[in-house]
C-alpha cells in the first residue's frame, strides 16, 4: 500500500443542480489523456459517496502531490455564472466529514487540504482547514 500523507478535497467546478457522475468525471479525465478518473471519491448532491480510482493506486488530481495522497471530489463549486461557490448539500458536508475521518482513522497521520493550497484555483470553493481542523 501506497503511504498517504495528505487528503486533499475538491470540487467538480460545476453548478449546484448540475447532474455529474463519476462517468462523466472520468470521460472528462480520459480526454485530458488520463488513464481514468483522478479522484479515489466522488461525492454526488445527496450525499451518496462514489469510488473512483482505487485507494492503492496513485491519483492524478493535484500536481505534485498524487503519489502521496488521496483525492476527493465534491459535485459542484460554482455557481450558475460559473463563480466559485460552496454549493456542498447539507448531506455532502455530512458526507465528506464521515470520509474524511474514515481516512484518517487508516491514515492517522494524514493532513486535510483544499486543493486550492496547491494550485492557483478557488477549488473546493470553502476553508478546508477551517472547517477540518
Amino acid at each position: 500500500m501506497r503511504t498517504i500523507e495528505k487528503i486533499i478535497i475538491h470540487c467538480s467546478a460545476t453548478p449546484a443542480g448540475r447532474a455529474v457522475t463519476v462517468a462523466d468525471i472520468d470521460r472528462w479525465h480520459r480526454a485530458r489523456g488520463f488513464r481514468c478518473i483522478g479522484y479515489h471519491y466522488v461525492i454526488y448532491p445527496d450525499g451518496s459517496i462514489h469510488p473512483g480510482r482505487a485507494e492503492s493506486e496513485i491519483g492524478a488530481h493535484c500536481t505534485g502531490q498524487n503519489a502521496r495522497s488521496i483525492g476527493i471530489c465534491y459535485i459542484g463549486g460554482c455557481d450558475a455564472a460559473m463563480r466559485p461557490a460552496d454549493t456542498r448539500t447539507e448531506a455532502q458536508k455530512l458526507s465528506l466529514r464521515k470520509l474524511v475521518e474514515s481516512l484518517r482513522r487508516r491514515y492517522p497521520t494524514a493532513s486535510i487540504h483544499g486543493h486550492r493550497e496547491f494550485a492557483a484555483k478557488a477549488c473546493p470553493s470553502f476553508d478546508v482547514s477551517a472547517e477540518f481542523r
